[in-house]
């Protein structure tokens, strides 16, 4: 997250070369195995994406979830990704990167905050998603002050 909200650009391409942003992120405090993890992350968003939208799912069909999947989403985490596409935030092929760089992280790490980021990757790497985007924003922000009121 640290590295998609000060790195990044309108797509998953950091702004300078890698190394120069692991000398900076080593510098922060960041080690090396947890910085070669996130660009190993980033490297396998792009990857998924084109070998997604290369075989478009049909808009019609029903995701059944794996059992592994499953667990590591849990019953809010699935929840949350069937409301974010009946509300037309996500379409079938967005929801499968979305599933597959969720199963890229540490099981530990999967929260309803963190799908809610890796959504949020997920629509700004893609140009044609910038008003789905700007809704999912809007309603993280409303829940945000929803919890501050």
């Amino acid at each position: 997250m640290f590295l998609f909200e000060n790195y990044m650009d309108g797509g998953v391409k950091l702004r300078s070369d890698n190394e120069t942003v692991v000398l900076e992120l080593e510098k922060i405090g960041f080690d090396r195995f947890e910085i070669d993890r996130a660009l190993d992350w980033l490297d396998g968003l792009n990857q998924v994406q084109l070998s997604v939208q290369s075989g478009q799912p049909n808009m019609l069909s029903i995701r059944h979830f794996l059992p592994e999947e499953t667990e590591r989403l849990g019953i809010e985490g699935q929840g949350l990704l069937l409301h974010l596409e009946q509300i037309k935030i996500l379409d079938p092929v967005t929801r499968e990167i979305v599933i597959d760089r969720l199963m890229a992280l540490d099981p530990r790490e999967v929260d309803l905050g963190r799908i809610r980021w890796v959504v949020l990757m997920a629509l700004f790497n893609q140009p044609d998603k910038k008003s789905a985007l700007s809704l999912l924003q809007d309603m993280i922000l409303a829940d945000a002050f929803d919890v501050l009121h």
